[in-house]
């Protein structure tokens, strides 16, 4: 575990037990009612004062900065995830079937909490006005971060933070990429509507499913042949429904997938020419293919001069050698709503070990909860120093 300079081991062992409740009382996406109502609870019992113009389950609250200069939002997920937790002796497993957080949104939740408990009990130290965003529906679409930004949560911020704590980075390293970090997710449901008929009589049918095939290389050529080859983007099918019998063409095929793209202009060139693809190969095939193109996240941009500042935070705060230079993911995050608005950076705090061994959003995930001082540590730093 990384040293800390503000946070005891009263506010570390407080905050694995707020962690620890959440994780054992997970909600999935849009339903984070009782979540927010014991942040809601817990934010008032600190003096906090609650800011209701925004929809519920979100929470966001205020806290007035000695100074008042600049307003600094810092904000952490609430949502879970419709996964199935395992885990063996595990004294704080979900108690909600079907529900976990296999994401690590508990922590997140509880860490957020505990930055503001040490700031109503610090407020003498707090020059800025802080921002406390506690966002439903990170996991799902539609997002939480975009409602809250068309909500106007950002009016009046000049800059924001989050983090995520991050199993593929070990424990005492704090990591991200500079400028293009994190895809665009956009997804796409392709309804192919042929003529059925008998498998042995092709002649007297369309098949929707010869033309699936040809529609799941073509799209390929997107990435290959029309993309910049220095743009990442990535094309890649989850579904393919069609039949059910041997001997029996079908009259339809539907294909699902997502389409990944680090630029907007690469999410627009994709999308453009795989609805080109699809109604052009069905057309010539005499089948129609109707294309629908479902809006998920924006491509997620970490501003340089927030980099820079929060790299200089790092270093004086844990040492220099804590930084690490991530690569940017194909991964989504709808924080990407947040950046695209205003000035601020997404930051993984590294949790990798024996404790953490297992990936995000797999039954068996959990958190090194060694890591949490370090997370509070930095958003406070973040929050201060600005």
């Amino acid at each position: 575990m990384l040293p800390t300079k503000l946070v005891d081991s009263a506010l570390k062992a407080w905050t694995i037990e707020q962690r620890r409740h959440f994780h054992m009382n997970p909600e999935l996406s849009g339903q984070e009612f009782e979540t927010a109502a014991y942040v809601r609870k817990t934010l008032t019992a600190f003096g906090i004062s609650i800011d209701e113009n925004y929809s519920a389950p979100n929470v966001v609250a205020y806290l007035q900065g000695t100074e008042g200069k600049k307003t600094i939002a810092l904000r952490a997920d609430m949502d879970a995830l419709p996964i199935e937790e395992e885990g063996e002796n595990k004294p704080y497993i979900s108690r909600n079937p079907g529900v976990s957080h296999a994401c690590g949104h508990d922590g997140h939740t509880a860490i957020l909490l505990a930055v503001a408990k040490w700031m109503s009990s610090n407020q003498d130290q707090v020059k800025n006005n802080i921002k406390f965003i506690f966002q439903s529906s990170e996991e799902a679409s539609p997002s939480g971060a975009e409602q809250l930004v068309k909500e106007g949560v950002l009016d009046g911020v000049d800059s924001i933070f989050g983090i995520h704590l991050m199993q593929n980075l070990p424990i005492g390293k704090i990591g991200f990429a500079t400028g293009p970090a994190m895809a665009s997710c956009n997804d796409f449901d392709i309804k192919i509507k042929g003529i059925g008929g008998h498998g042995g009589q092709p002649q007297d049918a369309i098949d929707p499913i010869y033309i699936a095939s040809h529609l799941i290389q073509a799209f390929q050529s997107v990435v290959s042949r029309s993309l910049h080859p220095l743009h990442a983007g990535v094309i890649s099918f989850g579904g393919i429904q069609a039949g059910n019998s041997f001997n029996v063409i079908p009259s339809e095929a539907r294909l699902t997938g997502t389409i990944r793209a680090m630029t907007y202009e690469a999410a627009d060139l994709m999308h453009t020419r795989t609805k080109q693809l699809t109604e052009s190969i069905c057309a010539s095939f005499g089948a129609t293919g109707d294309y629908e193109y479902i809006i998920g996240t924006p491509p997620l941009y970490n501003h340089p001069e927030a980099c820079e500042y929060a790299e200089k935070i790092i270093a004086q705060t844990f040492g220099a050698d804590t930084f690490s230079v991530m690569d940017p993911s194909m991964g989504a995050e709808d924080y990407s709503y947040y950046l695209k608005e205003k000035m601020g950076a997404f930051i993984n705090v590294g949790m990798q070990s024996n404790k953490s061994e297992y990936p995000h959003h797999h039954p068996k995930f959990d958190i090194d909860e060694d890591a949490i001082p370090t997370a509070i540590e930095l958003m406070i730093q973040l929050a201060l120093n600005k």
